[in-house]
């Protein structure tokens, strides 16, 4: 199901809400354009369509003796193969736990990972999500691993903090895709180079597992990826649940981070004998609706194909991009000349306009969905917009100041090019109208 640029994608068959129509300024009605899918998407119509056919038989899962707890219970179960098979995991050595995004299974993961050997070193990255990043500060001493001057991660710098560090590195631990530039990194050869010191690989999956295929590879490989988050609400099912994927052995050790109700085998006043993983880590009543929005979502996305969807998406990203570069006054963050290992996210400016204003012009003027702002990955935000340190000390004592930041658009596979160029279409408008618009949407940066 290969799309081209001439072709509606019967994809948008499968996606609930896509021809919804929006107020603008003027009170007319339009089609909105959803270009903030890496926020959140909108739902796949088969995954509500399963939510509903389950709701009559929901009932509270494990332990339960009646038919519909039995039913809950066997499919909350059944769907951790699931997402085994979805990204090659080892269902007998891995365990999937289900948390409510990939947020919790970072910060989940940061409290139970034990120092071995006094490994008490965690290797991030300046491309982080803020996740991938203040869970770890508290736990654990933290260095980040550099990036180039196109907001790359350097692989060099990478190889360097290894061989400094040595045996102190218990976890190299970076994002499988920014939600700012795109970047897909090489997780492969970083797990290699991870393993190659003793350290352990986590791959932050949340804008990469909904957008190409993903593979954890066998643990007899040195490409082996040994924990993997990731989140439902990206991936076309809302419902409030997340993934951890990762060594059952790290999870058989220690005291959950939350403890309660479905985390414990036997408990007395004076003794706890706490329940196998996954069960130990998934404290009081289980989200199953979740899961069954997971599931369905998995299942499409199966029968779409992953290399489809990757495919289809990279073209519209390759065709923005080229289209963006031909207009005045737009200046684009990451690398425009050599684009192969981005995916569907693209930041950029409108010289002279903020972006929080810009961001609302789209919105209001031509009912396009974008964000803006710092994306929650300020520290990477700041060095591709060159701020210094003082710029930042000074917001840090007056926060009423304007702050820095870019707007964001992020394809889901349900984009079309045509959608793309209205878009274009509206910023060359934008640009050639630029002290009107600004003159009338100013009050939004102040």
């Amino acid at each position: 199901m290969v799309m081209n640029k001439n072709s509606l994608s019967s994809y948008r068959d499968y996606v609930l809400g896509i021809e919804s129509k929006v107020p603008l300024v003027d009170g007319k009605l339009t089609t909105a354009i959803n270009f903030d899918n890496a926020a959140t998407t909108p739902p796949f119509k088969t995954v509500m369509d399963a939510v509903n056919v389950f709701s009559p038989w929901y009932s509270s899962i494990h332990r339960g003796t009646g038919y519909k707890s039995k039913y809950s219970s066997r499919l909350y179960e059944e769907a951790r193969e699931i997402v085994t098979e979805f990204v090659n995991a080892d269902f007998n050595k891995d365990t999937v736990i289900f948390v409510k995004n990939s947020t919790e299974a970072l910060n989940k993961l940061s409290y139970r990972l034990d120092k071995n050997n006094n490994r008490n070193m965690v290797l991030s990255s300046y491309m982080e999500h803020h996740s991938n990043d203040l869970p770890w500060r508290d736990k654990f001493r933290v260095d980040y691993i550099d990036i180039d001057k196109y907001g790359r991660l350097s692989l060099e710098d990478l190889k360097s903090k290894l061989e400094k560090y040595k045996d102190s590195v218990r976890l190299v631990t970076i994002v499988g895709t920014s939600n700012v530039t795109g970047y897909k990194n090489s997780i492969h050869e970083i797990a290699k180079l991870s393993h190659m010191y003793g350290a352990e690989i986590m791959v932050d999956g949340a804008q990469l597992v909904p957008h190409c295929p993903v593979d954890m590879k066998p643990k007899d490989s040195q490409k082996h990826i040994d924990y993997l988050v990731f989140s439902a609400h990206k991936m076309y099912a809302p419902f409030g649940i997340g993934v951890l994927i990762g060594p059952k052995s790290v999870f058989d050790k220690g005291n959950p981070d939350y403890s309660g109700g479905g985390t414990i085998d036997i408990v007395t006043h004076n003794y706890i004998k706490w329940a196998e993983p996954p069960h130990k880590e998934e404290a009081g009543s289980p989200n199953i609706i979740g899961v069954i929005a997971l599931t369905a979502a998995i299942e499409t996305l199966t029968m779409f194909g992953m290399e489809n969807i990757f495919i289809h998406e990279k073209g519209l990203t390759d065709y923005t991009i080229n289209r963006l570069k031909q207009i005045p006054d737009i200046i684009i963050y990451g690398d425009t000349e050599n684009y192969h290992d981005r995916l569907g996210i693209i930041t950029f400016n409108i010289k002279g306009i903020h972006h929080e204003i810009l961001a609302n012009i789209l919105s209001y003027e031509a009912g396009i969905a974008v964000r803006n702002g710092c994306f929650c990955a300020h520290p990477y935000i700041h060095r591709l917009l060159n701020v210094k340190q003082d710029e930042i000390e000074k917001r840090i004592k007056n926060p009423e100041l304007p702050h820095p930041g870019m707007v964001r658009i992020s394809f889901g596979l349900y984009n079309t090019y045509k959608e793309i160029d209205i878009f274009i279409e509206c910023l060359k408008t934008i640009i050639k109208n630029k002290k009107y618009y600004i003159r009338k949407y100013d009050f939004f940066s102040k």
